[in-house]
C-alpha cells in the first residue's frame, strides 16, 4: 500500500494497524518513495495460528476495512472490529469445497436459488456500528435481486458453509456461528476435516433451533434441514482423508 507522508503523519494509528495486518506501507514523498514500514516479525502476540493475522490497536471501522482491501493484494476478512487475514486453502480443504459445490450445483440447478464458492464478500450489518465482512468457503444465495450493479451482494445468504483448518477453527466456530445467528442466515454447516464429521446448525430468530453432526462411517450423508432433499454424500465429502 503506498500513502503519502501527510498521510501517515495524520493517520499514523490507522496505518499502524494495517502494518499489524501484514501489509506492507510504502510512504511517499512529493510522489517519490522515501520509507517503508513493515511489521515486527518477532511479535508473535498479533498472530493467531499461522494464517492470520489481528491488529491489537483497537476496533477496526468498516470504512478501514474498505481501504485496506482495495489497496492491498491480500484477503481479509472484518468481525467485530478485529480484521483476520485469508490463508491460500490446502488442497484437502479445496477438495471438500469441490465436492459439496459440485452436488449443490447440481441440485440447484434450474432453482431460485445459486450456490456460490469463495472468494466472494458478504456483508452482514450486525448493528449499526458494527458491520462485518466474510468470504464464506460456500453461501446459497436465494435473494439475487441484493446483487447491485456493481456484481456487489448486500443480501443475506440462506445457507453458509465453512470448512475448518487449524487456525480459523475458533472463528468459524464460534465467532461466524454468532454471526450467522444474529444476522439471519437460516442454515450453517461446519466441516471438519480433522474428524472426519460436519455439524449442521438450524438457525431462527437468533438462536440455534435445531443441530445435528454427521460423521464419516456412521453416517452415509449429511442432510440439509432448510432444503428438503439436499444431501451430500460423506465418502464424496471426505474422500481425501
Amino acid at each position: 500500500m503506498k500513502v503519502s507522508s501527510t498521510e501517515v503523519q495524520n493517520n499514523f494509528g490507522k496505518y499502524l494497524k494495517y502494518v499489524e495486518l501484514n501489509e506492507e506501507i510504502i510512504v511517499t514523498k512529493k510522489g517519490r518513495e522515501v520509507a517503508k514500514i513493515t511489521r515486527f516479525q518477532g511479535d508473535a502476540s498479533v498472530m493467531e495460528g499461522s494464517a492470520e493475522y489481528r491488529t491489537t490497536g483497537g476496533w477496526v471501522t468498516y470504512e478501514e476495512f474498505l481501504e485496506l482491501v482495495e489497496a492491498s493484494e491480500q484477503r481479509f476478512e472484518l468481525i467485530d472490529g478485529v480484521v483476520y487475514n485469508l490463508a491460500a486453502p490446502t488442497f484437502a480443504h479445496q477438495h471438500i469445497v469441490h465436492e459439496i459445490h459440485g452436488s449443490f450445483y447440481n441440485w440447484f440447478k434450474d432453482k431460485k436459488c445459486i450456490p456460490l464458492t469463495s472468494p466472494f464478500d458478504v456483508t452482514f450489518m450486525k448493528s449499526k456500528e458494527n458491520t462485518c465482512v466474510v468470504q464464506p468457503d460456500i453461501i446459497v444465495i436465494c435473494d439475487k435481486e441484493n446483487i447491485n450493479k456493481k456484481g456487489k451482494y448486500k443480501g443475506v445468504p440462506t445457507l453458509v458453509i465453512e470448512v475448518l483448518s487449524p487456525s480459523t477453527r475458533s472463528k468459524d466456530m464460534l465467532k461466524k456461528l454468532d454471526l450467522y445467528k444474529q444476522c439471519g442466515v437460516k442454515e450453517y454447516w461446519i466441516v471438519d476435516p480433522q474428524n472426519t464429521q460436519i455439524f449442521v446448525y438450524s438457525l431462527e430468530k437468533n438462536d440455534i433451533r435445531n443441530s445435528k453432526a454427521y460423521r464419516k462411517g456412521a453416517d452415509a450423508n449429511v442432510v440439509s434441514d432448510y432444503f428438503r432433499g439436499l444431501q451430500v454424500s460423506m465418502n464424496d465429502i471426505f474422500e481425501c482423508k
